[in-house]
């Protein structure tokens, strides 16, 4: 079976085709399975390293099978670093064409729902509707103008005729004013009395000082 059919579950000629969704989680388990077998060899690396180091001048025999376990080693990582860069290009690639799909799907369907809402229009018959709609105001806004327009009922002035008399009879009027104001000046203005008002009188001293002793002593013989 090949790495495909390993990895999507293929069941044949007749065998239905995996789904993007179900594609893109087999290529993440398998991304997550390789992650796990680098780490696996970075250590196995780094152990057969530490041997090396430790039996360089004790045992030079096992310092070199050691190097060379960690020289396998690092080509299996780089392998799998190849491998995962691969996956993850496919896994992308497959995510985008599952994006695509749904945005295709998403706009046909919308593409039947306007469908159906223009399926009972007819454009002719639309421009007819505008046509009549534009008249229709036209006929409106004369309406609005005739109704809005000023009606004399046969009373026809001349609109000169009428700014003299008003200017006539503001000059009437002003006249009118002046006269008046020249009038009031001819009038006499009553004069001020020239006699003083007359005084109360004043009591004299002894008398005040007479009444003040009686005061005193009425007050004393309570």
């Amino acid at each position: 079976m090949s790495l495909f059919g390993k990895l999507f579950g293929s069941g044949g000629k007749g065998g239905k085709a995996p789904t993007p969704q179900e594609a893109i989680q087999r290529l993440r388990e398998t991304e997550e399975m390789l992650a796990k077998k680098q780490e696996f060899l970075e250590k196995k690396i780094d152990q057969e390293l530490i041997t090396a180091k430790k039996n360089g001048t004790k045992n030079k025999r096992a310092a070199l099978q050691a190097l060379k376990r960690k020289k396998r080693y690092e080509k299996q990582l780089a392998q799998i670093d190849g491998t995962l860069s691969t996956i993850e290009f496919q896994r992308e690639a497959l995510e985008n064409a599952n994006t695509n799909t749904e945005v295709l799907k998403n706009m046909g369907y919308a593409a039947k729902a306007m469908k159906a809402a223009h399926e009972n229009m007819d454009i002719d018959k639309v421009d007819d509707l505008m046509a009549e709609i534009t008249e229709q105001q036209e006929v409106a806004q004369e309406i609005s103008d005739v109704i809005s327009r000023p009606v004399g009922f046969g009373e026809d002035y001349d609109e000169d005729e009428l700014m003299a008399e008003l200017e006539e009879l503001e000059q009437e009027e002003l006249d009118k004013n002046l006269l008046e104001i020249e009038g009031t000046e001819d009038v006499p203005l009553p004069s001020v009395p020239s006699t003083s008002l007359p005084s109360r009188p004043a009591k004299k001293k002894e008398e005040e000082d007479e009444e003040d002793m009686a005061d005193l002593e009425a007050w004393a013989a309570n």
